[in-house]
């Protein structure tokens, strides 16, 4: 993997290359990101992703894929990303569910994953919730990948493998009175024989969160740095990331050469695509701004300005009102400001995006949306923007249309 001449990058570029191909310039509905999917923790939050690059939801199917989180993907995508998400091999298989609650369990490997997707193929003909789901996979299960749950008296499979198994068993997620609800995909595949197009997998991951190392493309599918070896793809680029070596398809290097800060200022949800780079330290230098970008429960947004996370924003709901207060992690330029409103609008949009056959509150009513943004200084000292309704010029909210 090592090259005798690196070319020497910076963080800045690397920061700018991603923000172009990320696709926050909104030039494109289908924005190429797409084919790494678009995580969808906490629920609803994949929306507003999609509308900080200027795209929706619109023929997205949502299941677990990577490392099991819920990910909206293409649909014609799915039959490939299964194959390419399928384990290795043993030792891949048995990385990926190696926890302490099915220890033996989890040296089955390629097995494991088999007896499950092939559960869940037979389970799930018709929308089921997830619950009832879980029964019917732990009871056709071997019994090492269930553990007893005292408090219920009953053995459950393994939730990593279980959710990691969707997919392979052509299941779609999704939510119906509160609850997750589990159906067969409309156009449903055979369970993967073995892995293929892993290389591809890996290619996508670096040419939208690279320049990477092996390690961090492991860490994002769930598995060790020597599988990620075994698949590693041929035709990249060797860099040199502040002195780091790292790694791009080849085809990407004069754009990461050339790349420059922009001036777009967006609104990532927690789970956002640019976020889910491994290399968190060059996103976030700040160790402290890191960890609050990063909270393990309850994270909050993320402000991009530039190529920069510039703060962090929470969205609150009451009723039709959202408030959105940003915290910048230092003071931010009026245009960055009055850019805000347009930002929080997009997400009160997002938020409010009708599932199928739910129509907008607002259409429905007639009335504008309405919105605030609130931007907490530095200090401590939270500021109203300027924010205003169309209809009456004043400083109001957002409205949510159909919740979820």
């Amino acid at each position: 993997m090592t090259g005798k001449h690196r070319v020497e990058v910076s963080r800045e570029q690397v920061l700018a290359h991603r923000v172009t191909v990320h696709g926050f310039d909104r030039s494109s509905t289908a924005p190429g990101v797409l084919a790494l999917g678009v995580q969808d923790t906490p629920s609803g939050s994949a929306r507003t992703a999609l509308a900080a690059r200027g795209a929706t939801a619109d023929g997205l199917e949502l299941v677990w894929s990577f490392r099991g989180a819920p990910h909206l993907h293409r649909a014609a995508d799915l039959p490939g990303l299964a194959t390419a998400l399928w384990p290795v091999d043993d030792a891949d298989a048995t990385a990926r569910i190696n926890t302490a609650v099915i220890k033996e369990g989890a040296k089955l490997g390629l097995g494991a994953f088999e007896a499950a997707a092939r559960a869940f193929r037979e389970a799930v003909t018709a929308p089921m919730a997830k619950g009832d789901v879980s029964t019917a996979v732990s009871a056709a299960v071997p019994p090492s990948l269930t553990y007893r749950c005292e408090p219920c008296g009953a053995r459950h499979v393994s939730g990593l493998l279980f959710q990691q198994a969707g997919l392979f068993g052509s299941v779609r997620v999704g939510a119906e009175g509160g609850r997750t609800v589990l159906s067969p995909l409309r156009r449903r595949f055979p369970v993967p024989e073995s892995a293929a197009g892993t290389a591809a997998l890996v290619e996508d991951y670096l040419r939208f969160l690279g320049p990477a190392t092996p390690a961090e493309v492991a860490k994002y599918l769930g598995t060790k740095p020597a599988v990620v070896k075994k698949v590693w793809p041929q035709d990249l680029a060797e860099v040199s990331v502040d002195g780091r070596p790292a790694w791009l398809p080849a085809g990407d290097l004069d754009s990461l050469v050339s790349a420059r800060s922009g001036e777009a200022v967006r609104l990532l949800p927690p789970g956002d695509p640019f976020l889910q780079a491994r290399d968190r330290a060059l996103v976030v230098p700040d160790k402290a701004r890191e960890k609050e970008v990063w909270r393990a429960i309850g994270g909050p947004g993320a402000l991009l300005v530039g190529s920069e996370i510039s703060g962090t924003w929470r969205a609150k709901s009451a009723g039709r009102r959202l408030d959105v207060t940003v915290t910048p992690f230092g003071p931010l330029p009026a245009a960055v400001r009055e850019a805000l409103d347009a930002e929080a609008a997009r997400v009160a949009s997002a938020r409010g995006a009708a599932r199928p056959g739910c129509a907008s509150t607002a259409a429905r009513s007639g009335r504008p949306t309405a919105r605030r943004v609130v931007v907490r200084e530095p200090g401590g000292a939270a500021h109203p923007a300027q924010t205003t309704s169309p209809s009456s010029g004043r400083a109001t909210t957002v409205t949510r249309a159909c919740r979820s």
